[in-house]
């Protein structure tokens, strides 16, 4: 869904690549494939089984895959796998992966179904 590199301004104090900024990017990558399949907007309920594997460097590639686990009447439960790739060589790691809840809404904001 995305492919991005981690750059300085996305590190934490002790300059490793912040694991909200991580998480945000994967936020993103679920957001799309949420807004895609339900045709419009959505919006993040939960994020469950985070588990950091793998720390992502400065200048890694980040590939973020996802993949719809389930379509309820207004919800989708999406899975989001983080993958690195060092910007000098070609072995990929997981980072992280995560199951993340969206649900379709309307231009107010309340529950809609999923078409």
């Amino acid at each position: 869904m995305i492919r991005t590199i981690a750059m300085p301004a996305d590190t934490n104090p002790s300059g490793d690549i912040f694991g909200g900024w991580l998480m945000a990017q994967m936020d993103l990558a679920a957001g799309n494939a949420a807004a895609k399949r339900a045709r419009g907007r959505c919006a993040t309920v939960a994020v469950d089984g985070m588990v950091f594997h793998r720390p992502v460097m400065v200048g890694d590639e980040v590939s973020l895959y996802a993949d719809i686990l389930r379509v309820g009447r207004s919800s989708l439960n999406i899975r989001v796998e983080a993958w690195r790739r060092s910007r000098d060589g070609d072995e990929r790691f997981k980072v992280t992966q995560a199951n993340f809840t969206f649900v379709a809404i309307d231009d107010v904001g309340r529950p809609r179904p999923v078409p």
